[in-house]
């Protein structure tokens, strides 16, 4: 739950909880005061925000986030890492106009690992993707990525079912032959070589689940970054 009321002191949003607790015997605490906290998109209307997909930043400063990608078990660290720096930057602002202002900033943090990415310069375990199988992969009749690294060790005598998690590294998204889109990180040769824009792409929507609420599309953040 969150609230806001002008002028309030920390000792009054206590008090407030003390009286929800006593009239209605719900035990409830104070986690603290935001200074500010941005309320994100919703997956299925990107019109309307959502209260379990947010960030905000405490008045002591720490950062408190939930429903991103820097929460997700299976997003790349490169991924990881450009959000994690871009929230950094977005987190000295002490109210919203500073905030929007911090946004060009954390931009150009975006397409520097954009052009890391485009440069080949990424290291392989910064590129892997972690996914579960929701089912055994011959059972996809849609060829998703992890479906196809699942293959890929099947054929080499490996034991892969409904449950188990695949790791794997995109390395040509749009090939017309399927077993050259995903290869598992068991299998990946020395000099394996990756699908850049295809992380590019997975950069700019991590970026974009940040700023979509200030405008920041895919198609903005790509011209962005050209």
């Amino acid at each position: 739950m969150w609230l806001e009321k002008k002028d309030a002191t920390i000792d009054d949003y206590k008090f407030l909880c003390d009286e929800v607790e006593r009239e209605l015997d719900l035990p409830i605490s104070f986690e603290g005061r935001y200074r500010w906290i941005v309320f994100l998109n919703s997956r299925v209307n990107p019109k309307l925000p959502v209260l379990n997909r947010y960030y905000g930043v405490f008045e002591d400063g720490s950062l408190k986030v939930r429903g991103i990608d820097l929460r997700r078990h299976d997003t790349p660290n490169i991924v990881r890492n450009c959000q994690r720096a871009m929230l950094s930057i977005l987190s000295e602002a002490n109210n919203t106009s500073e905030f929007t202002a911090l946004i060009p900033k954390a931009l150009k943090v975006m397409c520097t690992y954009v052009k890391m990415i485009r440069a080949g310069t990424v290291p392989i375990e910064d590129l892997v993707l972690e996914k579960r199988l929701s089912k055994s992969p011959w059972e996809y009749s849609n060829r998703v990525e992890q479906a196809i690294a699942a293959d890929h060790l099947t054929r080499e005598g490996g034991s892969v079912h409904g449950g188990q998690s695949v790791s794997y590294v995109i390395t040509d998204s749009a090939s017309r032959i399927e077993d050259n889109r995903a290869i598992p990180i068991e299998l990946l040769g020395e000099r394996v070589r990756y699908d850049t824009e295809k992380y590019a792409t997975l950069l700019f929507s991590s970026a974009m689940n940040l700023l979509l609420p200030f405008g920041y599309d895919l198609e903005i953040l790509r011209r962005y970054a050209q």
